[in-house]
């Protein structure tokens, strides 16, 4: 079974930046999307930003021009770059690989705090 692998996060004033990075274990023969969510207290998860093993990427509108997903290259792996943060950019984030015609993985979630 993939498993996900997140590091990054922490604290950061508003217009600080912080990357996230999410590794897959194992290899992958299928496509797959990879991404990153969000949910913030109270709030339902919401897909942040998403890229496909093709590299087709897709953007919540609030985060357009600030954030940027990426692949790293021969890695099932993705990084998350986050500018410009704003404090209602604070939530826990969670990872989440799907692969065609397989399951969902999600990652343990790391916070991202913004704040003065």
């Amino acid at each position: 079974q993939v498993q996900l692998v997140e590091s990054g996060g922490g604290l950061v004033q508003p217009g600080g930046s912080l990357r996230l990075s999410c590794a897959a274990s194992g290899s992958i023969s299928r496509s797959y999307v990879m991404g990153w969510y969000r949910q913030a207290p109270g709030k339902q998860r919401e897909l942040v930003a998403q890229i496909s093993s093709s590299g087709t990427t897709v953007y919540r509108d609030s985060v357009k021009g600030r954030f940027t997903i990426a692949r790293v290259n021969a890695e099932i792996a993705v990084y998350l770059q986050m500018n410009s943060l704003m404090s209602e950019d604070t939530a826990i984030y969670y990872c989440n690989l799907a692969i065609a015609g397989t399951g969902t993985t999600w990652g343990q979630g790391t916070q991202v705090t913004v704040s003065s």
